[in-house]
């Protein structure tokens, strides 16, 4: 099944993400409150994007892929109004989302936003699976125990980490359906762009963390 090869073939990327040294200190409990905060900035300037991705990627999906519009439009109805639980942990957590809102990402955030949606439009408009496979990997291995981790460190609330605790759920199950879904690109040259633009997004979101540290 493509699926697995897809895991197979972006493993050593994967380890790389995962041993950024604030992804690290996090599941140890060893991050600062600003820190986490400054996690969260970053998170809502990639995520407020995917919705619009998803609606690009639709838009431009060839003839042979029309059966995947059902669930791209699923997808974007799941994903919708998810920047704003990120505003409002940022709020609990002692920042201002203001702030968040009119700032600029960091330049690594910024860099794989763009690759985003070049991906997208001037590429293969499948390749946007290769970062919904990084993302949300990285979100059902990290995420809940992160959160639970933070909230005991920092002494936070519980509505701190709704973006978080809620994410790694979600992802559990986006991810048996995502499978299903990539299992059936049965074109080299789909796979081939799931799997270049997967490992290029485990780089890319590496960045943004190792940006944090």
């Amino acid at each position: 099944m493509f699926h697995d090869e897809l895991v197979r073939a972006t493993e050593p990327d994967r380890a790389q993400l995962l041993a950024a040294p604030i992804i690290q200190a996090a599941l140890r409990g060893e991050v600062t409150r600003g820190q986490y905060i400054d996690f969260l900035t970053q998170a809502y300037h990639h995520v407020r994007h995917t919705v619009p991705l998803l609606m690009g990627c639709g838009a431009r999906l060839p003839e042979r892929h029309a059966w995947l519009q059902r669930a791209l439009a699923d997808y974007i109805q799941e994903e919708a109004g998810h920047d704003d639980w990120i505003l409002s942990d940022i709020d609990c957590a002692g920042g201002d989302s203001r702030q968040v809102r009119a700032a600029a990402p960091n330049l690594a955030t910024e860099i794989m936003v763009a690759y985003a949606y070049d991906t997208v439009q001037r590429r293969n408009p499948l390749g946007f699976f290769g970062m919904a496979f990084v993302l949300e990997g990285t979100s059902v291995q990290l995420a809940t125990r992160a959160a639970e981790t933070l909230q005991g460190a920092l002494g936070l609330p519980a509505g701190a980490f709704t973006y978080l605790a809620s994410h790694g759920t979600l992802d559990i199950e986006h991810s048996a359906t995502f499978a299903g879904l990539v299992n059936r690109f049965d074109r080299a040259e789909d796979q081939r762009s799931v799997i270049d633009a997967a490992r290029a997004f485990f780089r890319l979101y590496g960045d943004i963390f190792r940006g944090l540290s």
